[in-house]
C-alpha cells in the first residue's frame, strides 16, 4: 500500500515560494524524519521516503506499458552481429532501431523528433567475416575455434581491429623463443609492446586467453572455461592476433614445443571508410524544449547483456513513452527526454556537441538485462563522485570492477542519485521483490563523459557478470523481466527530472535526509569526523540541487546563520 506523507500537502502549499528559508526546509524534512521508509527486500544502500510524487508518478504506468517481449526482440536482433563502431553490425542495428522509431511516429509526429548525426570516424569501420584456429599434430587437424558468420559464438576470437591473416607455424610460449614463422602463446593479454617485440623476432601470430578474476562462472558449471575474451587492438597491428578460451589455451600449451605440431590460423576481415552515425530520438519538452535529460545506450560491443540489452531496453523506453503519450496516459514533460544510441563515450560527446540541447542530467544504460540466476550480476546504481568515493563505508562497497580515481576536487554534488534510488524503490513496489544495490563512482561508461562536462550523471548497470566481455555473453543470459524493471527505472527517473514538480520536493528532501543521516552516522561510527563533515556539506548541496530542480533555478536556500562564540547567533 502506497503511503502519502502528510508533509506533501505542506510543500504543495508553500512550494511556489522561492524565499523559503533554510530553517523552514530543515524543519520540513525533520518533521517527517520518523515517517515510514521504503527499503526494498535488499537494497544495499540508503532507504527512501515513501510517497506518490517524484518517480512514483511514472513507475507503474511505464512498467505496465513496457513490452519485455519487444525489448528482447530488439536485443535478439542486435545479438546477431559483432558490433564495432560503424561496422556492418553497428549499422544494421542502428537501421533497425531507426525503423522501429519511425514506425512509432518519431520523425513524423509533432513532439517526437528523430535525428541521425554523422561525425567523422577516427579509423575505418572494421567487420570480421570469418576465422579459424587449428592445432595440427602429425598431420591431424584439431579445430579449437572458428566462426564463419557474424552471429557465431566464437566470433570474439578476433579482437576488434585484428587484421586478415593466413599464417601458421611452430608454437612457443616466450617472446625470447620467437623466431621467423613462430606462433606465440601469451600468458597475458595482447599488449602492444609484446606484439612489437614478437613481430621483431619474426613471429607471425600472437594468441591470448586472458580473462579477469570476475570471469568465473559462479554456478559451478565452469562455462567460463570455454569463453573467449572480447578484446581490441589498435591498428596497425604488427602481426596476426587471436583470442582463445582457457580450455583451448591449455590444449595449446600442452602442445607447445613438440615436434610435428604446428598451429594454423586464418582470418578474413573487411574495413570501410564511412562516417560514424549516432541516432537520437527525442520527446520534446512542452515548456523548456532546449533542456533535456538524455538516456544513452551504446550499440558497439558484441555482447547480448553488454550492450544489446541496454539498446533493447532504451529503445522500448522510447516506444513505451510514445504509446503513453498517444493514449493520453502521460503528457509531454516540461523538459525534453532524449534517447541516444551510438558508439560508447563518443555518442555522448556527439550529443553534447551536436544536439543543440543542454543536458539537465544524464543516465547511462549499460548492461541492464542480466539474469541474476545465470550471471550472478545484481542491478546496480553507480553514483557520481561523492564522499563515499573518497572513503566507502558500509553499506557502500566497490564492485569487482574497482574504485575509480576520485579526489576531493572531483566532488560536484547533485540529487540525481536520490531520484534514481526512489525509482528503484518505486519499481520494486510495482514489479514485486527486487534485490538492488548501489555503489560509489567507478567510471568506465558514458556517465563519465557527462560528468566531465559538469553535468549530473549516473549509471544503471549489472555486475559482476561472469560472462562480461566474453563470447559467453549471449541471449540465454538475458532476462526480459529484468530489462522491463530496468527500463521502468530509467524512464521514471528521467521523467522525474524532466518534469519535476514543486510537490516532488518534499519526498526528495526526505529521501536525501535519510541518506545523509545514514552516511554521517557511519562516518561517526568510524570516528571519521572529516568524512562526516564532507557528507553534511554534500547533503546541503544535494538539497539545493533538488530545490532548484523542483522550484526553479532562482530558488536559493538561505544559509543558516553561524552561531557566535558564547552561544549568541
Amino acid at each position: 500500500m502506497r503511503i502519502l506523507p502528510v508533509a506533501v500537502v505542506a510543500v504543495s502549499m508553500c512550494a511556489c515560494r522561492t524565499e523559503m528559508s533554510n530553517a523552514e526546509l530543515v524543519e520540513l524534512s525533520a518533521a517527517a524524519a520518523a515517517a515510514p521508509k521504503i527499503q526494498p527486500a535488499a537494497h544495499r544502500g540508503p532507504p527512501v521516503a515513501p510517497g506518490a510524487t517524484g518517480t512514483a508518478r511514472f513507475a507503474s504506468k511505464i512498467h505496465a506499458a513496457f513490452s519485455a517481449e519487444a525489448a528482447f526482440e530488439v536485443t535478439t536482433f542486435a545479438d546477431r552481429w559483432y558490433r564495432a563502431p560503424g561496422n556492418e553490425g553497428f549499422e544494421a542495428t542502428l537501421t533497425e532501431l531507426e525503423r522501429r522509431l519511425r514506425a512509432a511516429g518519431f520523425g513524423a509526429q509533432d513532439g517526437l523528433e528523430l535525428r541521425v548525426i554523422e561525425t567523422p570516424m577516427r579509423s575505418p569501420a572494421w567487420t570480421p567475416r570469418s576465422a579459424r584456429l587449428a592445432l595440427v599434430r602429425d598431420g591431424v587437424e584439431e579445430v579449437l575455434h572458428e566462426f564463419s558468420a557474424t552471429g557465431d559464438r566464437d566470433r570474439t576470437m578476433l579482437p576488434t581491429g585484428a587484421p586478415s591473416a593466413d599464417v601458421g607455424g611452430r608454437l612457443v610460449t616466450r617472446v625470447e623463443d620467437c623466431a621467423p614463422g613462430t606462433v606465440l602463446l601469451l600468458d597475458s593479454g595482447l599488449r602492444p609492446d609484446v606484439l612489437r617485440a614478437a613481430a621483431a623476432k619474426g613471429a607471425v601470430l600472437a594468441i591470448a586467453s586472458d580473462l579477469a578474476a570476475y570471469n568465473v562462472d559462479p554456478t559451478g558449471r565452469d562455462r567460463h572455461r570455454d569463453a573467449i575474451g572480447f578484446r581490441s587492438v589498435r591498428a596497425p597491428v604488427p602481426l596476426a592476433v587471436a583470442q582463445v578460451s582457457p580450455r583451448a589455451a591449455e590444449t595449446l600449451r600442452a602442445a607447445a614445443g613438440k615436434a610435428n605440431t604446428v598451429v594454423r590460423f586464418t582470418a578474413v576481415v573487411e574495413t570501410a571508410e564511412r562516417p560514424l552515425r549516432t541516432l537520437v530520438a527525442t520527446v520534446v519538452g512542452r515548456r523548456e524544449p532546449q533542456s533535456a535529460v538524455p538516456i544513452v545506450a551504446h550499440v558497439q560491443e558484441p555482447g547480448a547483456c553488454d550492450n544489446a540489452s541496454g539498446v533493447g531496453t532504451v529503445l522500448e523506453c522510447a516506444l513505451a513513452f510514445a504509446r503513453l503519450l498517444g493514449n493520453g496516459s502521460l503528457t509531454a514533460p516540461a523538459r525534453s527526454v532524449a534517447f541516444v544510441f551510438g558508439d560508447e563515450m563518443e555518442q555522448s560527446r556527439v550529443w553534447l556537441e551536436h544536439s543543440g540541447r543542454t543536458a539537465v542530467a544524464a543516465i547511462a544504460a549499460d548492461m541492464v538485462g542480466e539474469s541474476r540466476v545465470e550471471t550472478g550480476a545484481e542491478p546496480l546504481l553507480e553514483r557520481a563522485p561523492d564522499p563515499g568515493a573518497l572513503e566507502p563505508l558500509p553499506p557502500d562497497v566497490h564492485t569487482a570492477w574497482g574504485a575509480g580515481s576520485v579526489s576531493e576536487s572531483d566532488l560536484r554534488p547533485d540529487g540525481l542519485a536520490v531520484v534514481l534510488r526512489e525509482a528503484l524503490a518505486d519499481v520494486a513496489l510495482v514489479a514485486g521483490p527486487w534485490q538492488t544495490a548501489e555503489h560509489p563512482f567507478e567510471g568506465g561508461s558514458d556517465h563519465v563523459v557527462f560528468l566531465d562536462a559538469g553535468i549530473p550523471s549516473a549509471l544503471l548497470w549489472h555486475f559482476p557478470d561472469w560472462s562480461y566481455h566474453t563470447s559467453a555473453d549471449r541471449l540465454e543470459l538475458v532476462d526480459p523481466a529484468e530489462m522491463r524493471r530496468s527500463g521502468a527505472v530509467l524512464l521514471a527517473a528521467a521523467l522525474a527530472v524532466a518534469d519535476a514538480q514543486p510537490a516532488d520536493l518534499d519526498r526528495h528532501l526526505r529521501s536525501a535526509k535519510l541518506e545523509i543521516d545514514m552516511r554521517v552516522g557511519a562516518a561517526k561510527a568510524a570516528s571519521d569526523e572529516k568524512l562526516a563533515d564532507q557528507w553534511r556539506v554534500h547533503g546541503d548541496a544535494v538539497r539545493q540541487w533538488l530545490r532548484e530542480l523542483c522550484l526553479g533555478t532562482g530558488a536559493r536556500i538561505e544559509k543558516a546563520p553561524e552561531k557566535k562564540a558564547g552561544g549568541g547567533s
